[in-house]
């Protein structure tokens, strides 16, 4: 792709990283975009970013695969009215109330008071129409890195030392320490099973390229829970899937020549249709 002014030409694009978090990055409209003008990119296509960024449609991806996920509800404005409190009170607590299509803990509360629902409600509303409620699981936060195309292959497994009880915007994108454990100190079992239901997490949105999963491990009771799929994690110093890659004998500059012949791969593969 050429980009070009009136009197000069501005770039030429070989292939594009859409290192974007949140709506219009990870959510397919970037993608979608790339797909018109006709330019491989890295990740995700369409459906699986626009999937990965729902967490109702996500969820239910994944119960559709038999991939277990914590207890949940799902509301839009008039379902909320209609009772939403009464069904949120089924779920044990804390709560965890989240925008279905946000992403870097944006607009999420973590409830211990009923009396604080309404008000995490309320604010779940502001950045969208449709919000998740979830059932907490006192555990550990595991995180596990997925690379590849038609044969994916899944990481080491790293863990996230959070305070307060989660891991929020704020320790996410300001916190001093680096809270990456890589590898996880883990039973061995347990490692093969986040890396087995990682690798069909991705397959059940239908992942391409890259995405990191997030997991919620339930110690006393032995139980892995899948949270979440991000179909572009993050890249900085802070960030988990380069380190869980390199902990796996995969260097950066490596990680980023498979992400780019993945890229090109699946640009090449759906011309030849």
């Amino acid at each position: 792709l050429v980009v070009a002014a009136p009197d000069k030409v501005l770039a030429e694009l070989d292939v594009v990283f859409p290192v974007l978090h949140g709506r219009f990055g990870e959510d397919g409209v970037v993608q979608g975009l790339l797909e018109a003008l006709g330019v491989p990119y890295v990740g995700c296509d369409v459906l699986a970013s626009a999937v990965g960024m729902d967490k109702v449609a996500m969820k239910r991806a994944f119960v559709a695969e038999n991939i277990p996920v914590a207890p949940y509800v799902w509301f839009d404005e008039p379902a909320w009215r209609a009772g939403g409190a009464e069904r949120v009170s089924r779920l044990r607590r804390p709560w965890f109330v989240k925008p279905a299509r946000q992403g870097s803990s944006i607009g999420i509360s973590r409830v211990e008071d009923v009396a604080d629902l309404a008000a995490a409600v309320a604010e779940a509303f502001r950045h969208g129409r449709t919000i998740v409620v979830e059932q907490g699981i006192t555990g550990r936060e595991l995180e596990c890195g997925v690379l590849g195309g038609a044969e994916p292959e899944a990481s080491v497994v790293g863990e996230v030392t959070v305070t307060g009880g989660w891991f929020d915007y704020q320790q996410k994108y300001f916190g001093d320490a680096d809270p990456m454990v890589v590898p996880a100190d883990l039973p061995a079992d347990v490692v093969a099973r986040a890396r087995e239901l990682s690798v069909r997490a991705f397959r059940a949105v239908g992942g391409w390229g890259l995405a990191r999963v997030d997991f919620l491990y339930d110690e006393a009771a032995g139980q892995l829970y899948v949270n979440e799929l991000n179909t572009m994690p993050g890249f900085t110093a802070h960030s988990m899937y380069p380190k869980v890659w390199a902990a796996s004998g995969v260097s950066y500059p490596d990680l980023l020549a498979r992400l780019i012949a993945l890229a090109f791969q699946r640009w090449s593969d759906s011309a030849g249709r």
